[in-house]
């Protein structure tokens, strides 16, 4: 790959080139104007949202027009938010159709439980919004496919928050290994290692009386109401969540995969783990390890492999550094976290020195990103093609670790191999009685 100026390489891996815009719809003329905000509604209020994503969104060329959530206190306390901020009062809601139907909200920003990503994306892509979704995209990889198609058949922007995809320092890095400075990169290793809380055993009650708790639950197979799986602790039931590899591992899979240069799904996965440390209600597992392998292309193309490492129940660091990425190639290593740290060692343990001006940045050029895009008619860095791609190892992971076994997955048809049990966990149960956000082929 030809060298280009660093400063630019995150605009040339979102874009491929000036004429890939993919001809996107832009926001109405009454947002597209020079002192026009781009109206957003906030989907999902929890602390995602209002301890990051608000503060993002809230101000320059965008402006929160709703907030809506069906626990009312998360309504209330996101609605404060954007008072306190200065901006006019923001729109209440639990029903976020009330969101699509409103032809003044240009975009919406998706921060639900995982489980209501993708339909909600889906369902606000046929209302012509654009959309910015948090990471994980899916609940599972056939929702993630069906939010693709939905993208490219109503010519929608949408952003996967996978925000290293916009920090300049993991730019950097990923440039110097297309120059070579490590060889020819074969190998990347990715790690989220920290302490999670317990998240205790419960029984089944009463909702409380500020939680629209069917709302909640919305396409999903339908649970009753349990105090440990609700606000953050979703993430470790499998009717909810991904487990910690969707959850913070989704970040570093990402830029692993994008520093690995592989642009297409897998075809081999095993994983191994389960609940080593924790002994309380959660479903996924507490310690993984997981191998993808990506087979070369063309004659002399060489395999590579992504391997991923977990374990959610130890303050003991690889680096000191709690999540990272080691790239191993040919002619040496690096180490690149957005932690802030890039690290380039040749042969054995000598270090290649590198001139950076880049630090690790806020994540507020990812959201600026999303605007941007939507302004100019453009991919965002983190497209929902990349989002998929990325968040499908996340579901692929957990199944093989579930089963423990080795799975042949074919790319193009998205399916694993001679085998009926993981094939059905590549989807999900959705209500038994129907509900009308359950995702649709078209």
């Amino acid at each position: 790959m030809a060298s280009i100026d660093r400063r630019n390489f995150l605009s040339a891996t979102a874009t491929g080139t000036a004429a890939a815009a993919l001809n996107y719809s832009t926001v109405p003329s009454r947002a597209a104007g020079a002192n026009e905000r781009v109206r957003l509604a906030i989907i999902g209020c929890g602390g995602r949202a209002t301890k990051g994503l608000m503060q993002e969104f809230n101000g320059g060329d965008s402006e929160i027009a709703y907030v809506c959530d069906p626990d009312a206190q998360h309504v209330e306390q996101a609605a404060s938010i954007v008072t306190a901020a200065g901006n006019r009062a923001a729109k209440k809601t639990a029903d976020f159709r009330h969101v699509l139907d409103d032809p003044a909200v240009d975009g919406v920003v998706i921060a639900t439980p995982d489980h209501w990503h993708a339909p909600v994306a889906i369902m606000a892509c046929n209302a012509g919004k654009h959309i910015y979704v948090e990471k994980p995209c899916s609940h599972n990889l056939r929702e993630g496919r069906l939010l693709v198609e939905a993208a490219r058949r109503n010519n929608r922007v949408v952003q996967h928050g996978t925000q290293s995809r916009s920090l300049q320092l993991i730019a950097d890095g990923i440039q110097m290994l297309r120059e070579g400075i490590i060889g020819d990169v074969l190998v990347a290793k990715a790690w989220n290692v920290q302490r999670r809380d317990d998240i205790g055993r419960a029984q089944p009650s009463t909702p409380p009386a500020e939680l629209d708790y069917d709302m909640w639950v919305g396409p999903a197979a339908f649970l009753p109401y349990q105090s440990n799986r609700l606000h953050y602790r979703w993430h470790w039931w499998h009717n909810f969540g991904t487990g910690d590899l969707g959850n913070d591992g989704a970040h570093e899979i990402d830029y692993a995969r994008w520093g690995l240069g592989v642009e297409t799904h897998p075809t081999r996965i095993s994983g191994l783990g389960g609940k080593l440390y924790f002994n309380d209600d959660q479903q996924f597992p507490d310690t993984q390890q997981i191998a993808f392998e990506y087979p070369g292309k063309g004659k002399d193309a060489q395999t590579k492999m992504l391997i991923w490492e977990m374990r959610i129940w130890s303050t003991n660091y690889p680096y000191n550094i709690d999540s990272g990425t080691e790239f191993y190639g040919t002619e040496g290593r690096m180490l690149l976290t957005k932690r802030g740290k890039l690290e380039v060692f040749g042969h054995g343990v000598k270090r290649i020195k590198t001139e950076l001006k880049s630090k690790a940045t806020p994540l507020l050029p990812h959201a600026r990103d999303f605007i941007d895009a939507i302004r100019n008619n453009r991919k965002p860095n983190a497209d929902i093609e990349i989002g998929h791609l990325s968040a499908s190892l996340c579901h692929l992971g957990n199944i093989a670790t579930r089963v423990r076994r080795t799975l042949e997955f074919d790319p193009q048809t998205e399916q694993i191999a001679g085998d009926n049990e993981t094939n059905r966990m590549l989807s999900r149960n959705y209500r038994k009685e129907g509900h009308w956000a359950i995702p649709k082929s078209v």
